[in-house]
């Protein structure tokens, strides 16, 4: 039997609950890992032929499933279909995935080989917002993310859906001083952030109605995120703990503790670490969702792209589920969808989820690929084939509603003014000459064209 034909059989069988594929990857944590471990994946190729060889559907002007209609807004909104599988909804009223890449920016790379490269491709910034909409749109994007050059792609004359991250929480400690550029965030003192300061609630709204409220008609907007990979982790009250008392939030740490009957030489059990995790994170969500939804009230509020320990905090997600549309979650360490995991998250919040960031890098590249937290992988192909085992996983799971791919572009390492995380890595579907990877794009388009026609298939069986 030929391959082709036996890649669906052994994409079925199961042992111990995790699929048995026709193929494999190689894969490392870091360029240094001492050896190559393989990874099974699944691909397009495994699916049944009438998904893999079929068309893409009929697409409406914002890239929803043309052939449904659902009610239409006029603004992107969130629903659960009465089958169980959640989806956005464009502002025309189509079942929309969000099939993203994020960091989408003209400039991106700063040494002179990026920027002679842009000029000799695109020209000026108007001309490259269009060509680059429409190699997206080709590739089977429908969207970018966060960090992208938002101005400029929205004013061309066919724009992509976007979504914007606002940084409520380090707009204030910019201004309040006490934080740190981390690798690939922001940090606070004693990992604590400034929730409690009585400045902070005014601060959220003066910045919503300064940021958000102009864009508040724009239906292009698929939603809102308020910051980024916030320390949301199991020693949050420890971590309160240790500020002085006279700061505000190690008075509002002790404050609560004392309300809670705990003795100040006591040490806090997990219990009160669980609580106060919780307290934390309803109070920062629900602050700034107030701001949001005052000046921009017809947009989704995405969250704050959850990540690390946050990804598996039940308290965390609780108190998410009380304020959020969509809970965004940045993922990396997990090769193969923990589905589990995922149907906890609807358990615990009550609310689907979109996946903010992911990616591989690969050795080919001629980047060192130490900075950045995706996995490692020898070739371009290798990384086409971890995108569509990963993306497969997602369109399985009935409560999400799209990824954010990341990024854009390749990090530029002559460009030393980026954060530690974007440094040396192939974390792009373009290099930094603006020249897309071959097998990782036509991977891409091969699945994401086929988003809806894959959806049908999960959601018959």
């Amino acid at each position: 039997m030929h391959l082709p034909r036996l890649r669906p059989l052994l994409a079925i069988l199961t042992l111990s609950g995790s699929a048995l594929f026709a193929d494999t990857v190689d894969v490392k944590n870091k360029p240094a890992d001492a050896e190559w471990k393989p990874r099974d994946v699944r691909l397009l190729a495994d699916l049944p032929a009438t998904v893999r060889d079929a068309g893409p559907v009929p697409l409406s002007r914002y890239g929803g499933d043309a052939r449904t209609r659902l009610r239409a807004s006029g603004f992107f909104r969130v629903e659960k279909l009465p089958a169980g599988r959640w989806t956005l909804v464009d502002p025309d009223g189509h079942p929309y995935y969000n099939v993203a890449v994020a960091v989408v920016k003209a400039s991106v790379g700063r040494s002179e080989t990026a920027l002679a490269a842009r000029r000799a491709k695109y020209g000026g910034e108007a001309a490259w917002a269009e060509k680059t909409a429409d190699e997206l749109r080709a590739l089977g994007f429908n969207g970018t993310g966060a960090w992208s050059d938002d101005r400029h792609l929205r004013a061309n004359p066919r724009p992509l859906p976007y979504a914007v991250v606002w940084d409520f929480m380090s707009s204030y400690g910019k201004k309040r001083g006490g934080t740190k550029q981390l690798a690939g965030h922001i940090g606070y003192p004693q990992g604590a952030i400034f929730v409690f300061d009585p400045e902070f609630e005014k601060f959220c709204d003066a910045h919503a109605a300064a940021k958000l409220a102009p864009l508040k008609d724009d239906p292009w907007i698929v939603g809102h995120f308020s910051d980024n990979e916030l320390p949301f982790r199991p020693t949050t009250l420890d971590n309160f703990l240790k500020l002085p008392a006279d700061d505000p939030g190690g008075a509002a740490a002790r404050e609560w503790l004392k309300k809670r009957g705990v003795a100040s030489d006591a040490k806090p059990s997990d219990e009160d670490r669980a609580a106060f995790l919780e307290f934390v994170v309803d109070r920062y969500y629900r602050i700034v969702s107030a701001a949001i939804r005052k000046h921009a009230p017809d947009h989704l509020y995405l969250g704050s792209r959850l990540h690390g320990r946050a990804l598996r905090a039940e308290p965390v997600w609780r108190a998410a589920g009380r304020h959020l549309d969509v809970v965004s979650v940045n993922i990396y360490g997990m090769w193969t969808p923990d589905k589990s995991l995922f149907r906890k998250w609807e358990e615990w919040s009550g609310r689907p989820f979109l996946v903010t960031e992911w990616y591989a890098k690969g050795m080919d590249s001629g980047l060192s690929n130490v900075s950045g937290a995706g996995w490692v992988v020898k070739t371009q192909a290798d990384r086409g084939k971890f995108y569509q085992h990963f993306a497969l996983g997602l369109l399985e799971t009935p409560n999400c509603v799209g990824w954010h791919w990341f990024r854009h572009l390749d990090n530029d390492p002559d460009d030393l003014s980026t954060d530690p995380s974007n440094r040396d890595s192939n974390k792009g579907l373009y290099n930094i000459r603006y020249e897309v990877y071959p097998e990782l794009g036509d991977a891409m388009s091969a699945l994401n064209h086929r988003v809806h026609r894959i959806l049908d298939h999960f959601d018959r069986r």
